[in-house]
């Protein structure tokens, strides 16, 4: 199991509006085939500068670099993430057998 992880910052002009339409257009992601437990989160500690996060589950290795390429997930990077996103941390991980 690969768990995909992305946590991040908003750009600092993005409204309200902009950052709901941000959310909705990323729950999308959930119905590309392979994504298990898709969750958006927001960020409660201060120990960290960022301020929400993606996280998914992939059945194997395959089954994530397709969903990296599918349309979908490329139209959402270029057309959502890029124009919203400030900064971000990507962090993939798998358990210790």
């Amino acid at each position: 199991m690969i768990y995909h992880s992305v946590f991040l910052q908003f750009k600092s002009e993005l409204s309200q509006v902009q950052r709901d339409t941000f959310f909705a257009e990323a729950k999308k992601l959930a119905h590309i085939p392979g994504v298990q437990s898709f969750q958006c989160l927001q960020e409660i500690s201060p120990k960290n500068s960022f301020e929400y996060g993606l996280i998914m589950q992939f059945e194997t290795e395959q089954i994530y670099e397709a969903y990296t390429q599918h349309p979908d997930h490329v139209h959402f990077v270029e057309n959502v993430w890029i124009p919203s996103v400030a900064n971000f941390q990507e962090i993939d991980y798998t358990i210790i057998p």
